[in-house]
């Protein structure tokens, strides 16, 4: 049988120069060079606000689904971490001038939300494998570039320490969180789960990630030409 760490191993191999294209992303060199105007970072908190949104019903899903197995506990962890990230996510939109009414009056742009959609489709048709391994390889580039917006929204924008928690939050893998996800993966792989099939999931969603990155720097930059 195909071991969980292998396959991650292998697939991280693979989607490297996908990665390396989300972790230098020129949003983010807009942001550290200040050339971005601090009002277009609302449009990033608008895009998450919404993004949280749809995965924590999404990842709520999920425990239901699997609620009775092994995989109970990743994904109950997973539901708390976002839930933490919303309150976070208001506090960074609180430093910005926003209120939660105008999070909800804000009209996201789709390219964005091709990622928070696809999260949904395998919370309700793709096996525990599929999302465990989406989420695992998505989340080095997503934390890299957490850190690399936080430390950016301090020193050029002078945000407080409380404003960016929630870049803070995904900086750092949480403790546990790969063993966590590979032993999902493996129980997975054991029930007969397809590794050309977590392999795609997790293609598409780091694919989906840059998208994301790439639309919200268009969308910042069309708003300051």
């Amino acid at each position: 049988m195909v071991q969980a760490d292998s396959l991650v191993a292998e697939i991280r191999q693979a989607l490297a120069p996908l990665e390396e294209r989300i972790r230098q992303h020129p949003y983010l060199s807009a942001l550290e060079e200040g050339r971005l105007p601090r009002e277009r970072l609302r449009l990033f908190a608008g895009e998450q606000y919404t993004i949280l949104g749809s995965d924590l019903r999404s990842i709520a899903h999920l425990v239901a689904r699997f609620g009775d197995t092994p995989s109970r506990e990743f994904f109950l962890n997973s539901l708390q971490g976002e839930r933490a990230a919303w309150d976070a996510l208001l506090a960074f939109a609180r430093a910005l001038g926003l209120s939660e009414a105008d999070l909800r009056a804000y009209e996201p742009q789709p390219g964005a939300h091709a990622y928070t959609n696809y999260v949904a489709w395998l919370a309700l048709y793709g096996s525990e494998a599929e999302v465990a391994a989406a989420f695992l390889v998505n989340l080095a580039a997503w934390g890299a570039n957490c850190g690399r917006m936080s430390r950016a929204l301090k020193t050029r924008y002078g945000l407080r320490e409380a404003d960016v928690a929630f870049f803070d939050m995904f900086a750092a893998v949480p403790a546990g969180f790969e063993a966590g996800a590979l032993a999902v993966i493996q129980a997975g792989l054991a029930r007969g789960a397809e590794p050309a099939r977590i392999r795609r999931a997790a293609r598409l969603l780091q694919a989906y990630e840059l998208l994301f990155w790439d639309t919200v720097h268009q969308a910042s930059e069309a708003a300051t030409s």
